[in-house]
């Protein structure tokens, strides 16, 4: 299902805003204009990652400094398991998740 979540100009470029969609929080994320989605959740500790900065193309959790790229769900210790990734969109001016 597809979701239109905001205008682009909502998030800027280098940073991340969080959305719920149906019971599971999402972050949005712009890395130099390209928009990624990713679950809004450290795989470590449970953190909300939107607290996080967002380095390129990885946040970083705000409690323990895992990272996650938020292209590909990759995560570094001390997180182990990925963050679930959505596929992204920009239909006119808005962005548009597929959850």
């Amino acid at each position: 299902m597809e979701r239109r979540l905001c205008p682009t100009s909502a998030i800027a470029p280098g940073t991340a805003k969080a959305f719920p969609v149906d019971g599971t929080d999402l972050l949005i994320c712009n890395v130099g204009g390209t928009f990624y989605a990713i679950e809004d959740v450290c795989t470590h500790d449970g953190a909300p990652l939107d607290q996080g900065e967002l380095e390129g193309r990885c946040i970083v959790c705000p409690r323990h400094g895992a990272t996650f790229d938020v292209e590909t769900g990759a995560a570094t210790l001390p997180a182990v398991m990925p963050v679930m990734t959505f596929p992204v969109r920009v239909d006119g001016d808005e962005i548009v998740v597929e959850c």
